[in-house]
């Protein structure tokens, strides 16, 4: 760790003195967002403060991932579970099932507690990343509290026909081998065009990674074998009035856990864990006038994971099947989403955007009880106001009716924008958030040598109260520098939020918190000089928990509200003479404390604050045009070779306790990127 913080005030001063995030967006203002917007516009006009990941940000960071992206981003941590080869996602101190991940305004199923999909979408459809921090729920419903990430796919190009094709190798660790075995590997190609308003496209991605470390015989890896296939396939017809199209993403991964031979019998265990995802999805818009436009979703997605454990014979080369519990077991979720909006514009000071929105979900499998179903019912609306030329309000509500729950009469939102002056703008927001138990949280069990969880069906469905503020200047913008600046703010209450605690047996269970709350800040700075582009943010994220503070054990610290800093930066420099752009990603994150129970000296049951280690990451890439067609892409992810984090948490349902894994070390990679468009 003397090497992160020996190298941490030189990266500090440098981002700070050229000024992160999307390097190639510092004139972020005119990003046109879709995310809760009636229309596409600009990020500067809407109520909403959305952060915006381009394109090109994505294709510079070198990324084969969306983790390896969000990494760097204020607020965003990951937990690896390399028992089960799996990620989760936090933002703003809230776990992912509090986040609402969707593809192109589409919710993506997960199976487990975890929002492992962020991670199952081909980085190289991707068009931009928009992320809004805080509660959405008169949009998006349930499970939208903590933010949404919305992962905007390709949707059209300017020529008749365009194919690319991508590779990529890079090291794992120290480990590698060409192509394939060790070390990390990414194949893609897509083909498409568009002519007389029909367009098409088709592409493929493998990536393929053997696993880390392991014995001597390549076994009992503490980075599992991960492999991935992923498809997909759009037809579409647009004109100036009317725009459809037809979407598949397809997915098969497979993650294999292999344990240590016994020499007493020459037999071993392998896991395989075998995920296949098929997502359809239909929509429409159609433009009556230039007042009226009807936006229509339809999707379903057949989802299935299939574990499957055989005990290897070495002798004789064979396997047979396992027959302990879970051990072979296939579990499937179906889901159906279909979303109906009409956005109105009655003048040019009011627009009106009523919507229906139905979730239907249903699982099934040896860990589910019984064939449980969900339906989620919603009328919705909201205006936008704009009271003065300066002044924009968009109140929002949103009535449900749940299969399974009472859910509250009416969900309230009210966001504002206030221009101060030409160059400041202040938004102010309060949303009313509601949370219906997941089956997942109610009716799954899932038991082995790892896990032990079982579903609560009892449980309460979750609300929250959130307040968010933010001030953006524009401090200067001239023809050879652009500077820019945001300063942000959070408060959020949470009423019966759904937690994991240790029941009776030593089963981890779901159970409501009666009340938590989540506060911080940040401030990010953006500055574009001659060829250089630059940024640097600060934030500071806490956690309070009335189930550890108002609980009867001894507490051995005071402290209610548990905070954590975070730094991210960038650089990026563009040699024009040789047709290259260098980049530097960096992300500080700090101590991040939390509550824990555990047993004294005295024998005493208390509440004491765990804390895990601080880290850095930063990734150093260039980029650089070889050929019209043609871009090599090189780099060195994670300089510091963070690989575990060390941790004083006792164990719980998801880790072990001890060291967290974060990485396999540092690596390096190179790619090619090609892409041919007729003219």
């Amino acid at each position: 760790m003397r090497k992160i913080y020996s190298t941490l005030p030189a990266l500090l001063i440098a981002t700070t003195v050229f000024g992160q995030e999307d390097s190639t967006k510092t004139k972020d203002l005119e990003t046109v967002v879709i995310t809760g917007q009636y229309k596409p516009q600009s990020l500067k006009n809407s109520v909403y403060l959305i952060r915006n990941i381009s394109q090109e940000r994505i294709r510079l960071s070198g990324a084969t991932n969306v983790q390896q992206v969000l990494n760097k981003e204020l607020g965003f941590r990951f937990s690896n579970d390399n028992t089960l080869g799996t990620t989760d996602v936090q933002l703003m101190g809230m776990n992912g099932r509090n986040v609402k991940i969707l593809l192109d305004g589409v919710p993506l199923t997960d199976r487990g507690d975890t929002r492992e999909s962020l991670d199952q979408v081909d980085i190289n459809t991707i068009e931009k990343i928009e992320i809004v921090d805080g509660p959405m729920s008169v949009s998006y419903g349930s499970d939208a509290l903590a933010g949404t990430i919305n992962i905007i796919t390709k949707k059209k190009g300017k020529d008749d026909l365009s194919v690319t094709a991508k590779f990529q190798e890079e090291t794992a660790g120290n480990e590698y081998y060409p192509f394939s075995y060790k070390g990390v590997h990414m194949q893609h190609i897509g083909i498409s065009g568009q002519k007389n308003g029909w367009r098409f496209a088709l592409g493929g991605t493998h990536n393929d990674m053997d696993g880390f470390g392991g014995d001597a015989y390549g076994r009992e890896k503490s980075w599992r074998p991960k492999e991935q296939w992923m498809g997909n396939a759009t037809a579409g017809y647009s004109n100036n009035f009317f725009t459809i199209y037809y979407r598949l993403d397809a997915l098969q991964e497979k993650i294999i856990n292999r344990d240590t031979i016994n020499y007493l019998n020459y037999k071993a265990i392998d896991k395989r864990y075998t995920t296949n995802r098929l997502m359809h999805q239909v929509q429409a818009q159609f433009r009556f006038n230039n007042k009226a436009n009807l936006a229509t979703i339809l999707s379903y997605t057949d989802y299935e994971r299939r574990t499957r454990t055989t005990r290897h014979n070495f002798e004789t080369g064979t396997d047979e099947l396992t027959t302990g519990a879970g051990e072979q077991d296939i579990s499937g979720f179906n889901a159906l989403v279909f979303r109906n909006t009409l956005s109105y514009e009655f003048s040019k000071k009011i627009s009106f955007q009523p919507g229906i929105d139905i979730n239907y979900e249903k699982a099934n499998g040896q860990r589910i009880a019984g064939n449980p179903s969900i339906t989620d019912y919603a009328i919705f609306a909201s205006a936008e106001i704009k009271a003065t030329d300066k002044i924009n309000i968009r109140p929002g509500l949103r009535f449900i009716k749940n299969s399974v729950y009472d859910a509250p009469p009416v969900i309230p939102s009210l966001n504002a924008k206030i221009v101060l002056n030409k160059k400041t703008d202040l938004r102010l927001a309060y949303a009313y958030g509601f949370r219906s138990p997941a089956l997942r949280e109610l009716y799954f069990s899932f038991h082995d040598a790892n896990h032990d969880i079982d579903g609560n069906p009892n449980l309460k469905a979750e609300h929250s109260n959130s307040f968010t503020g933010s001030l953006n200047w524009l401090l200067a913008a001239t023809g050879k520098l652009r500077l820019n600046s945001a300063l942000t703010g959070f408060y959020n209450v949470f009423s019966n939020q759904i937690d994991l605690a240790l029941g009776t047996g030593n089963v981890y269970t779901y159970f409501n918190i009666n009340r938590s709350k989540t506060a911080g800040g940040s401030i990010d700075n953006r500055i574009s000089w001659k060829k250089w582009d630059a940024s640097a943010g600060f934030s500071l994220v806490g956690y309070y928990g009335s189930q550890y503070t108002n609980s009867n054990y001894v507490k051995e610290d005071d402290r209610k509200f548990l905070w954590t800093p975070e730094i991210n930066s960038s650089i990026t420099y563009r040699l024009d003479k040789y047709k290259t752009i260098l980049s530097l990603f960096y992300k500080y994150t700090g101590v991040k404390p939390a509550y824990n129970f555990g047993t004294n000296t005295a024998n005493q049951e208390v509440i004491y604050i765990a804390k895990t280690s601080s880290f850095s990451l930063a990734d150093l890439t260039a980029s650089t045009i070889l050929h019209k067609c043609v871009t090599l892409n090189a780099g060195i992810r994670n300089i510091f070779d963070v690989t575990n984090i060390n941790s004083t948490s006792a164990s719980t349902a998801h880790n072990a306790g001890g060291p967290l894994p974060m990485s396999y070390g540092r690596s390096y990679f190179l790619g090619l990127n090609f892409q041919w468009n007729k003219k």
